[in-house]
């Protein structure tokens, strides 16, 4: 019998099944899906049994043997398996890096990794009830025995009677000690839920996505800010588990992660598992575990969850469908929408992409009727949604101040009547850069082309980029003047300033006050039971988060993402001025929004301003369409990187004429320097190339990339559709 394995290495030369004999004591136990440890050169490693064959024309005397089985279940089923086929021929990745990023660290192909299993310890009865009159005990060894004959009882509760006298007594044998496995992580079981009636507008969406189950089918759930599309979800998911289906259920944040999972242990008591980054290693497993036993129906969790081992899915849902981060950005670059996509046609099931703020380009597959389209058009509670008004900083920054007296106007009249606020500024630290007013002086990280960012918290300069960071510079390292300043301003630096001029309880959201295991959990938690009065974050706090106690959203810097080189800046900044605007006025008081800008005229703030999402998807389109940009084509980046800046340009110039002669419906842009041209001490020229179809696309980049596979010099990354380009 003979094993075709894929080793754990990552590497292009090595992406393909090696075969191995099975020795005969591992005959019965060898699967297709499971782990196995075997000799690969000089070296051991693991991977994965992907094909069993009885008979073989290799010379099987010249195979060596499988050294270790390590898995009794299946680790990748059959529906996992041809996943990650599919994920290596969407992405152009390897086949191993495609499996190992849909399992958790303790069960990817990984040798010498060791994350273990976690046990109660049970102390019960080791003799028969009748028997113990044959025995004299003390005190302590009576209160133990009472204890036990009830049933088994955790042993350190135990512990606080006597250590010493529980020893004695296992010692004996008249006690016994046994393991039960528990799991690190389990949700809290919450009872104050109270079953919202859907209204009619909430019936219908639910009564759609419920109506054909025979086949497959995308719905793009449209709802404005508050119109209560998580009522629909917990609708459409309890409707699909009393037909014995699961479902799984995506947040674009981890920050959004923990108020979802605690809307549906409200409603769904244990049924639900978590999965996404900031649990250890070993809840993640645990969970993973508990999915694949089908103790639970329902998965929460951020992008990987999409590859979660459940059975007879019956619904996927992507909240904040428009959202980047279900695209990942390494190897490999999927997106979490076209894994639905293709779970639900293996299930038969039904995608649910829900947002106020749609892509363009899901949008318009709803309008030429590929997704079904399905409108929330008034909030849940009746309420209008707020006021916006717009605050040209153009005035107002003369004044000295990153706040608008309107803005401080109304933030005053906000504590004054206890209600609380949301401020967004879509940068973190305390100054956006570094500079000499002396001679101009930039301090820029050295490993990237990047400026630093200033941490006053840390008295630090960052690059967020690399993580290098060094020392505040007191003294111009290029003139030796003492005239550094910090320009720019950051969340750090908003937070000192409210500090300053409020009376106010502040919180700050954002990337460093989020970094420690619950960080997110706990100042939403807080924030929700009114111990602060202000919350100041990034984009983190924009979406999905719900407050009642908000009454006014402020946006301290509207134009961010417009400065950022990317055509799809535009719809970047409405969607982010919609979703946080939407965070206002969502209880019984009315809402306002003020939106300070230095761009009043851009027709993204002023829609945004307007809540007209389908005039911004007609404008934008229209640019769109004379641009040639998505979604009117399909785009892919290519990326030649080296650490030798000649060697890149070339080999850039190089594969652009190639690509030129051999792809003929296809329009090449470049190569030109990133907007980020250098990270980590490797150059970087981008290839841009523009199809609407083209057959020899994927063939000829497979090509290049094994061109190149031997040049440890150059690298060549692609990505197909990106998100930032």
């Amino acid at each position: 019998m003979i094993a075709n394995v894929l080793v754990e290495l990552a590497n292009r030369n090595v992406d393909k099944c090696f075969s191995y004999n099975v020795p005969k004591d591992f005959s019965n136990a060898i699967k297709v899906g499971i782990r196995v440890r075997v000799p690969f050169g000089k070296m051991t490693l693991e991977g994965f049994v992907l094909e069993i064959v009885e008979n073989s024309n290799l010379d099987i005397q010249k195979l060596k043997d499988i050294k270790e089985i390590i898995d009794t279940d299946v680790i990748l089923n059959d529906e996992l398996l041809a996943l990650g086929k599919y994920v290596k021929n969407r992405t152009l990745s390897t086949l191993i890096s495609a499996y190992q990023t849909m399992l958790p660290k303790a069960l990817k192909a990984q040798n010498k990794t060791n994350i273990n299993k976690s046990y109660d310890k049970f102390i019960e009865l080791n003799i028969a009830k009748d028997e113990i009159l044959n025995y004299k005990f003390n005190d302590k060894q009576k209160a133990i025995i009472e204890r036990v004959l009830t049933g088994k009882v955790l042993k350190d509760n135990l512990k606080e009677i006597s250590l010493s006298s529980l020893n004695t007594l296992l010692n004996k044998k008249i006690l016994r000690e046994s393991l039960e496995e528990k799991y690190r992580y389990n949700i809290k079981e919450a009872n104050n839920y109270k079953k919202v009636e859907l209204n009619a507008e909430q019936k219908e969406a639910k009564e759609r996505i419920l109506s054909d189950l025979e086949k497959e089918h995308t719905y793009l759930l449209y709802g404005v800010t508050g119109s209560g599309k998580t009522e629909v979800y917990m609708d459409v998911i309890e409707a699909f588990i009393s037909l014995g289906k699961s479902a799984i259920v995506l947040v674009p944040e981890i920050s959004l992660t923990p108020q979802m999972v605690e809307r549906f242990s409200q409603r769904f008591k244990t049924d639900v598992a978590l999965l996404h980054s900031r649990l250890s290693d070993g809840e993640k497993y645990d969970e993973y575990r508990k999915i694949a036993r089908g103790e639970v129906h329902i998965v929460i969790g951020a992008r990987s969850a999409i590859f979660a081992p459940l059975k007879n899915i019956g619904v996927i849902i992507i909240d904040e469908e428009h959202t980047s981060t279900y695209k990942q950005e390494n190897n490999p670059k999927y997106n979490a929408i076209d894994i639905a996509i293709e779970r639900c046609k293996y299930h038969r099931a039904q995608l649910v992409l829900g947002s106020a703020t749609p892509s363009l380009e899901s949008f318009t597959k709803a309008v030429v009727k590929k997704y079904e389209l399905i409108e929330l058009k008034k909030r849940a509670n009746k309420m209008s949604l707020p006021v916006v008004s717009i605050v040209d900083m153009n005035k107002e920054s003369k004044k000295g101040s990153y706040f608008s007296l309107e803005l401080k106007s109304e933030i005053e009249k906000c504590l004054a009547n206890k209600e609380q606020i949301i401020l967004l500024l879509n940068r973190r630290g305390y100054a956006s850069f570094v500079t000499c007013s002396n001679c101009g002086y930039v301090s820029k990280c050295p490993n990237c082309d990047i400026t630093l960012t200033y941490h006053k918290s840390s008295d630090m300069e960052r690059c967020h980029y690399c993580g290098f960071a060094a020392k505040k510079k007191e003294v111009c390292p290029n003139c030796k003047e003492k005239s550094i300043k910090q320009l720019g301003v950051g969340t750090e630096r908003i937070e000192e300033e409210l500090n300053r001029l409020f009376n106010a309880r502040v919180i700050r959201m954002d990337l460093d006050t989020t970094s420690t295991k619950g960080a997110h959990e706990k100042i939403i938690s807080a924030f929700r039971n009114f111990q602060y009065d202000i919350l100041l974050g990034t984009q983190m706090i924009a979406k999905g988060l719900d407050f009642p106690g908000v009454t006014l959203v402020g946006v301290i810097n509207a134009d961010t993402q417009l400065m950022i080189p990317n055509f799809r800046s535009s719809e970047y900044t409405f969607q982010l001025l919609s979703q946080v605007a939407g965070r206002s006025g969502r209880g019984e008081k009315p809402g306002k929004v003020i939106i300070q800008t230095f761009n009043s005229d851009h027709y993204a703030i002023k829609l945004a301003k307007e809540h007209n999402y389908l005039e911004f998807f007609k404008r934008e389109m229209k640019i769109r369409k004379e641009l040639n940009y998505p979604p009117y084509c399909y785009i892919v980046s290519i990326k030649v990187i080296s650490k030798d800046y000649d060697l890149a340009k070339k080999e850039s110039y190089s594969i652009a004429i190639k690509l030129k002669e051999n792809l003929k419906s296809t329009v090449v842009l470049g190569p030109s320097i990133g907007s980020t041209f250098m990270i980590n001490k490797t150059y970087r020229f981008g290839i841009i190339l523009k199809y609407k179809k083209e057959d020899n696309l994927y063939p000829y980049l497979e090509k290049v990339l094994a061109y190149y596979l031997s040049n440890d010099k150059i690298k060549i990354d692609i990505d197909f559709n990106p998100i930032n380009s």
